[in-house]
């Protein structure tokens, strides 16, 4: 896949400046019964995680029970057009990431316009991914990796959570930079690609920091960059990619969204609730936008 560096920056500059749309209705006493969330990807990957915390912070806060739904299939769009189809009553919202902004060029026909179509409610976090290897490829930092894939090419695997994602998103502008071809896997989450990475069915990947770290950490993977231009606080001493790519740089962003028109006062209340949890205080602007609150 070939995808400008410009046109992949617009993009993802473009998701997280979602205009807010006027919407009418009002809140009552919101919530009344169980809100259903729904994610994208399978249990367990990065998705999944950011929407189970804030799921239980909302249930707290709230006192009403946020439902996490998985709905995995086409890089997230398929929980995305259910999202577009709900009742905009404010129980039926989306957790939202990099794939909202990829998805618009990785896929022709879409049944929906995301910006268009979508509310933004509030931004959760934003996170860096982390170029990891199996036990099996000799590489021990990014230059290594260069080298031993073009002296193999075609032979490298590079495990992604579908694509549109940000696990194929950063592995292709990889490609493209360092020019060598991972090929990418498609799993049906991060989860299942970090599994199929553990089981060498692949040898790279570019997975979210939560989703690695523990696998990291108990040294069955091996870290060789973050993705971000400055280093992770978790992992200070693993470098950034842009240090052997300059100019490279990917991060993921998470945020909640509601279908168009749900009532400005149910945004503006869950978007209270959720930026009253950040220790970040530039994200809480009082008004529903994607401002992504900084995090590790």
């Amino acid at each position: 896949m070939k995808l400008p560096r410009r046109t992949f920056l617009h993009l993802a500059a473009g998701a997280a400046a979602l205009p807010v749309l006027p919407r009418v209705g009002s809140a009552l006493d919101y919530p009344k019964r169980p809100v259903h969330l729904l994610v994208g990807f399978a249990p367990a990957g990065a998705t999944d995680i950011c929407a189970r915390l804030i799921g239980q912070w909302l249930s707290e806060r709230l006192g009403e029970q946020f439902v996490i739904e998985n709905r995995p299939g086409a890089g997230s769009n398929v929980a995305t057009e259910a999202a577009v189809r709900a009742s905009a009553d404010g129980y039926t919202l989306l957790l939202t990431g990099p794939p909202a902004a990829f998805n618009a060029t990785l896929y022709d026909n879409l049944n929906f316009n995301f910006l268009r179509d979508m509310a933004p409610v509030g931004g959760i976090m934003r996170a860096p991914n982390v170029l990891v290897v199996n036990s099996g490829v000799p590489a021990k930092n990014v230059s290594e990796l260069i080298a031993y894939a073009k002296a193999n090419p075609g032979k490298i695997s590079m495990a992604t959570g579908g694509n549109g994602t940000s696990q194929h998103i950063f592995g292709e502008l990889f490609n493209q930079m360092a020019g060598v071809k991972l090929i990418p896997v498609a799993y049906r989450g991060g989860a299942p690609a970090l599994l199929g990475l553990l089981a060498g069915e692949v040898q790279v990947e570019f997975a979210p920091v939560s989703e690695a770290i523990g696998y990291i950490r108990a040294g069955k993977v091996r870290a060789l960059a973050v993705t971000t231009a400055t280093r992770s606080p978790v992992l200070p001493d693993v470098p950034t990619v842009g240090d052997f790519l300059p100019g490279y740089e990917g991060s993921g962003f998470f945020g909640v969204s509601a279908p168009r028109n749900t009532s400005g006062e149910i945004i503006n209340m869950l978007n209270r609730e959720i930026t009253s949890g950040s220790p970040n205080p530039r994200s809480r602007s009082g008004s529903p936008t994607w401002v992504a609150i900084q995090c590790p």
